[in-house]
């Protein structure tokens, strides 16, 4: 894509406005290798809160083996973050994706499933007096930062709590995320988390 934005260019601009000031931010986390890199990306700027909301991670016992991995991560690594779990409901995805069961992985599909996790994250991020809230989600090759950052901004107006420019796969954080993961003994999913991506990689394993 040409000229797009350079997201984490924007986010360095951001970072150099705080001043040491460490305000509030609110990171949804997918799972504990994505959590890796960008929580030590995170830390030196800001007063954390973890948020998990996967409602489209099928099955239940792989959402919450993700989970209790992240936990297990932020735990062993120091980290005194709380790690705020909502209520699992796979039903909201499968109710916001209806009629999109076919679409390819990176379609609209993915889009519909971004909006959902993201605006959950704005909700809380405004119902609990963060100044700021953002997602792992941009450090992974298969998402899309366009589209995440677009609408993280979107949402964030909405809801009055700015989202956090970012692209964390930039300055080799994904191969950071790797390094991590190899450290800590992460498990790494071989797949993004819903079902329909369980059955891609499943097709593309046979």
């Amino acid at each position: 894509m040409p000229n797009r934005i350079n997201y984490q260019l924007e986010m360095e601009k951001v970072l150099r406005t705080l001043d040491g000031t460490r305000p509030k931010l609110l990171l949804h986390a997918c799972c504990a290798p994505c959590s890796s890199a960008t929580l030590e990306r995170l830390s030196a700027h800001f007063d954390l809160t973890i948020l998990y909301y996967n409602p489209n991670i099928y099955p239940p016992e792989e959402y919450h083996r993700r989970e209790a991995e992240l936990e297990r991560f932020v735990e062993q690594a120091g980290y005194h973050y709380p790690v705020v779990e909502l209520p699992y409901d796979p039903q909201e995805f499968y109710t916001a994706v209806k009629g999109l069961e076919n679409e390819p992985e990176k379609g609209a599909r993915c889009t519909v499933c971004y909006r959902l996790r993201l605006e959950q994250a704005a909700r809380y991020a405004a119902d609990h007096g963060f100044d700021w809230y953002c997602t792992t989600l941009s450090i992974s090759p298969m998402k899309d930062p366009v589209r995440l950052n677009e609408l993280g901004t979107e949402l964030g107006r909405q809801y009055g709590v700015p989202f956090l420019p970012s692209e964390f796969r930039k300055k080799d954080g994904y191969k950071r995320s790797l390094q991590l993961s190899a450290e800590y003994g992460l498990y790494r999913q071989d797949y993004c988390g819903c079902v329909f991506s369980k059955r891609e990689r499943e097709k593309q394993n046979s």
